[in-house]
């Protein structure tokens, strides 16, 4: 008996990190030590200033995937775990330097993993993050055919005197948010119960209001914040950014906040996207459920103070990103209370 016998097929395993070798090799700076393959990824961190703080994060991708195996689409899936992970440090005022990614199957297909970590090496070029290893797992038996999980390790620096960590704010800071494209990666359990196994709706259905198909819609990307992060932490006018995840505004935003701090957020003030609207609807969704299971819109909020707001609204401007001011800081026991409904 071979180990193919057992499902496991090292030629195709072969294949499939040649290709990962070629794609990896795109994202390599001078400060990367070594090719893909070997036993650990290495980093120079030559050249980062003396009182740098390495910033690492994990994530994986979620029950996105199984929209992504729906459609047979895999690399755009895989380009928003590299941005979740890129606005996880962020947040903390951390540039990335490099992306560690597992990818575990129960049938490798070299196509397939190829798609996935073109996803990834695209994602890492648009960062400035190195791709430098990770694990191709298989394990016959363990996932559904044609299916597998997708997570990843990212690391990053920030100066000491430089790190945000919301410690800062005061009553009287003004709270931004910034927009989503959809989902991003967070509420797809509830997403797909409500939309795909309740409603019964189609993947390749165009849904009034949407404006595309439903997959379109659920396969809308993760963004990534950190550009238009870029000139407000240079200028230090950040005191806090919440990356607004799985528990949404409800559960994210007081991860940041220091005791005596209440955050005030106005429902009303930025316009909820479709697709929420069409999942409280058809599910019935209690309000309460919808902003501590979805980003609702917002993808990312930014506490500033009220004296910088017109500076960060100016320098957002060129960017040419959206925003709007959907809160405050008042005193009280650090959370988030909804206002103005």
């Amino acid at each position: 008996m071979r180990y193919r016998d057992a499902g496991v097929d090292i030629d195709a395993a072969r294949l499939a990190k040649a290709r990962i070798k070629r794609l990896a090799r795109r994202t390599f700076s001078d400060r990367v030590l070594k090719d893909v393959g070997a036993f650990g990824g290495f980093f120079s961190l030559r050249g980062l200033p003396e009182d740098s703080v390495l910033v690492a994060s994990v994530d994986g991708v979620g029950t996105k995937l199984k929209v992504a195996f729906a459609l047979n689409r895999h690399a755009s899936v895989a380009a928003d775990l590299v941005n979740h992970c890129v606005n996880d440090i962020a947040v903390h005022g951390a540039r990335p330097l490099f992306f560690l990614d597992y990818l575990a199957t129960g049938e490798l297909r070299p196509t397939v993993v190829t798609e996935v970590v073109q996803g990834l090496a695209q994602a890492c070029r648009r960062a400035g993050c190195a791709l430098i290893g990770g694990e191709t797992a298989e394990m016959p038996g363990f996932y559904p055919p044609g299916e597998y999980d997708l997570a990843g390790c990212i690391v990053g620096y920030v100066r000491r005197g430089r790190i945000i960590d919301g410690s800062g704010i005061r009553p009287g800071d003004v709270i931004l948010g910034l927009p989503s494209l959809g989902l991003h990666t967070n509420g797809y359990s509830l997403a797909r119960r409500v939309l795909l196994e309740q409603e019964g709706l189609g993947l390749g259905k165009r849904v009034p209001g949407l404006g595309r198909t439903l997959g379109e819609e659920l396969l809308a990307p993760h963004r990534c914040y950190g550009p238009v992060l870029e000139p407000l932490l240079a200028k230090r006018y950040l005191k806090g950014i919440a990356h607004i995840t799985g528990g949404g505004i409800t559960d994210n935003l007081p991860r940041i906040l220091p005791p005596g701090c209440l955050a005030e957020i106005r429902p009303g003030s930025w316009p909820v996207l479709p697709v929420f609207h069409l999942i409280a609807r058809l599910g019935r969704v209690p309000e309460d459920e919808m902003y501590r299971t979805f980003n609702m819109g917002v993808g990312l909020l930014l506490v500033v103070t009220r004296k910088h707001l017109d500076r960060v609204a100016s320098l957002l401007g060129r960017k040419g990103e959206k925003f709007w001011v959907v809160g405050r800081i008042t005193s009280g026991r650090p959370g988030v209370k909804y206002v103005g409904h």
